[in-house]
């Protein structure tokens, strides 16, 4: 008989974010579903958590200040070959999700994340009969070519802090250019079907 109660995991879970607010709030939450939580806030950190504690699962944020989080999941899979690692960002694409499970993420999450989504995405799959060729959900069709630009429009608006003329030099493209697609609403991932 299993108690409920028990935490999911006796190795800890680790979070990775610079934003130390959301940390403290996904630990706290994932804390009361039973898991022992650390928090790190940049890379040499959660390197030197991953040596000390050996943590189970790892949530980690894309956007590490100026470091990119995809670029840390070699190094943490290398100190911890059995550890759940999943990728939090604020820019859902299917590009992003690739890069993610073939640098050994095991799932991939658009931020406003829910603390059950995350539960979900790190336990769903942790027992023996797992297939991880199935983590990654693929989309029914393709993103629209018009959606992917939209998104790498903002992702690069936002790592200029909002700049449009730096956006602009680094998209290659006029101001007022830029300034039009900004004023568009955001493209639907997949047209909605009436039939």
């Amino acid at each position: 008989m299993t108690d409920s109660t028990a935490p999911v995991s006796a190795r800890p879970l680790l979070i990775i974010d610079d934003d130390a607010t959301f940390g403290r709030v996904l630990a706290r939450a994932l804390g009361s579903r039973g898991f022992e939580v650390i928090i790190a806030v940049n890379a040499d950190e959660a390197r030197a958590l991953t040596r000390r504690h050996q943590p189970r699962y790892c949530v980690l944020d894309l956007k590490l200040g100026e470091e990119n989080g995809l670029r840390l999941i070699p190094d943490l899979q290398r100190l911890v070959p059995d550890m759940r690692i999943l990728l939090l960002t604020g820019y859902a694409s299917i590009a992003t999700a690739v890069e993610a499970i073939k640098r050994g993420a095991h799932d991939y999450l658009a931020k406003p994340v829910d603390a059950d989504a995350v539960v979900r995405a790190l336990v769903d799959g942790d027992g023996p009969h797992a297939d991880d060729d199935e983590v990654l959900d693929a989309p029914e069709a393709p993103l629209a070519l018009r959606r992917l630009e939209w998104e790498h429009i903002h992702r690069v608006l936002t790592e200029c802090d909002g700049n449009i003329s730096e956006t602009a030099r680094r998209l290659g493209m006029h101001r007022r250019t830029l300034q039009r697609k900004l004023s568009k609403h955001p493209v639907r991932e997949r047209p909605d079907r009436d039939d």
